[in-house]
Order: structure tokens, then sequence, then C-alpha cells
């Protein structure tokens, strides 16, 4: 009796130990299949604080399902590197469509057609490269040519790590191209553009910090919406913004990340969440935070949030984004030789 009693108690105690087991292996395949990464560059931070909440409450809504969505940013370059040595980015949101290719043609991450599965090119927004210059613009800077005068100091996040920076390059280049139509002049324009920075940091948020609190430089050329959060948090008394008579289209694109959204069962939920992007509820955060919405209902909304500016399409004025990659940035490329030069 008594050994039938200890035998009922053992066969409980395993029974309870089992069913532990299994329910804390369910929540963690659970969590597994409800948290997603979104791995972006360095001045979406603030973007996407707003956007994962809103998605989650949306995702909610829709599904009851709870999610968690989490974040992480960097120079957009090396944000698509860290994809490629295994960081499990769901989704990438990156500032130019390089570092996505990248994530094609390098372990075919992201599929090649990745541009067709959203609206727009797969770019929810877009924004363009302006001038955040002290108050009262004491050197009077008023277009790029003041940008690439002696004795200007110019921040500028380094365009091999950044897409913030690689977009600066292009547009000094274009305004360059465009008033000459030749590649040489345009080249020496930029070489004493960039004769002018004297630091590079690796991402624009650095860029931003370089010259907000280091107070260092007559001027920084960043995204208009890293400018309107500047003056907004920094107050309009310390800072200024210019509008170059032209400037670049920087819409930014999305994809998701193939491979890893097949690893662990999120395509789904990733898919809603840049779906999200393109609702009316996304575009209202985006213009919040000074992005050009692609919505025209909402962009009409906030109209006075983004002054008209020309703007040129890289790849209909500068060639396809894998020939400027090419030509300007890879190592030995025409960035490179006008570095070296300084």
């Amino acid at each position: 009796m008594q050994s039938s009693i200890a035998g009922w108690r053992r066969r409980l105690a395993y029974g309870a130990v089992t069913f532990s087991f299994l329910f804390l292996m369910s929540i963690v395949v659970l969590a597994q299949a409800t948290t997603i990464l979104n791995v972006s560059y360095d001045v979406a931070r603030e973007l996407y604080k707003d956007i994962n909440p809103a998605f989650i409450a949306d995702w909610k809504a829709k599904t009851g399902e709870t999610l968690t969505v989490n974040q992480s940013h960097g120079g957009s370059s090396k944000q698509a590197l860290s994809v490629i040595a295994g960081l499990d980015a769901d989704v990438i949101t990156m500032n130019q469509p390089p570092d996505i290719d990248i994530l094609v043609t390098r372990g075919g991450l992201v599929a090649a057609d990745w541009r067709k599965r959203f609206p727009h090119n797969a770019t929810p927004y877009t924004t363009t490269s302006v001038f955040l210059v002290r108050k009262g613009n004491p050197k009077g800077i008023k277009d790029w040519d003041d940008l690439a005068k002696p004795g200007y100091q110019v921040i500028v996040p380094n365009p091999k790590t950044s897409g913030n920076g690689r977009y600066t390059y292009l547009a000094a280049w274009g305004y360059a191209f465009d008033k000459t139509k030749s590649e040489q002049v345009a080249r020496e324009f930029v070489t004493k553009l960039f004769a002018n920075v004297p630091v590079l940091d690796g991402g624009g948020r650095g860029a931003t910090t370089t010259f907000t609190q280091r107070d260092v430089g007559d001027a920084l050329v960043t995204f208009e919406n890293e400018a309107i959060a500047i003056s907004a948090e920094l107050g309009t008394d310390k800072f200024e913004i210019v509008y170059p008579s032209i400037s670049i289209d920087a819409s930014a694109p999305v994809a998701l990340v193939e491979k890893v959204i097949a690893k662990k069962g999120t395509a789904k939920v990733a898919g809603a969440y840049l779906e999200f992007l393109f609702s009316p509820a996304g575009q209202e955060i985006i213009a919040k935070h000074a992005y050009r919405p692609r919505d025209a209902t909402v962009l009409a909304k906030f109209a006075n949030r983004f002054p008209p500016i020309k703007t040129f399409d890289v790849e209909e004025t500068l060639g396809s984004w894998a020939d400027v990659q090419k030509k300007h940035f890879a190592d030995g490329g025409i960035y490179d030789q006008i570095i070296l030069k300084k």
C-alpha cells in the first residue's frame, strides 16, 4: 500500500515537472513567435519609438495577439552589414536602396524584387538634405556653393558608413552637375566641400552631436526631419534651417528579411508591420516626425511643415544605384580618392 502511494507520488511529481517544463517551453516558443526586430538607420530612432506601440495596438485589436517589436539603429551601411553577419532582423528600414540591395546579393536575405512588395517602390516616405546653421546664420550660408568656400567648416557623417552622409555627397555632386553638366566640375566641387569637413562621424546622429553639443562647424548637412527635430528640441533661438536651391530625393526603402522570417515564422506579422507604415495611421506618425509622407491627404494636412524644394532623383540624374555605389563609394572609388587628397 505504502509503495503504491509512493509510486503515485513519484508519478505526480514527475508529471508536475513535465508540465512545468512544457509550460515554460510554450512560453519561450510564444515569445519567439511574437517578437520581431526592425533594423534601421541612425536618425529614425524616434520615428520607430512611436510607430512600434501604434502597430502593436493595431495588431492586438485585429488579432488579439500581443507583440514585442524591438528596434536597432546605427549608420545604415553598418546596420546592413550587421544583418549579413547574423543579426536576426525581421524587417530592415533603411534610408537608401544599396543598403537593402546588398542583402539581396550577399546570401539572398532579401527578395530580389523587394521594391515591388510594397507601394512607391517600397518607400513609405521621403526626405531631403538641408543645412542646419547657427541662429542668425553668421556665415550667411544660402546654398551648396557656400559650403565649399575656404574657411568654412561643414559637418557631414561618413559616406562610407552612413546613408545620410552618402546623400549629402550625392546632393552636392548633383548640384554641381546640374549647373555645369560636367562630371569633372562636380568632382572638383565635392572635393572642395569635403576639404571643409573637419570630422567624419559614423552616422547622422553622431554628426548631430558634433554640431549641436560639441559646437563644431558652421553648418550641419542632414536630413530635413533631423534638422526639424533639432530645432524643435533645442530651440529655434539656437539653430535655423536653410533650404538649398536644389537637393536630393532621399526616399527611405523598407524590406522583409526573408530568411529570418522564414526561420522564425514571423512572415505574417513582419509584412503587416511594413504595411502599417503605408496606412493612414502610420503616415500620420511619419508626418509628425517631419518625414514627407506618401499619402496625399496626410501630406496636405502637414503641408506647413514641408516648404517646397526642388529635388533630383539619383537614378534619373546620376545612374543606377548599383553604378553610383560602385563608382563613388566602393573601395578605391571617387570618394576614397577625394579623401586621400585631404
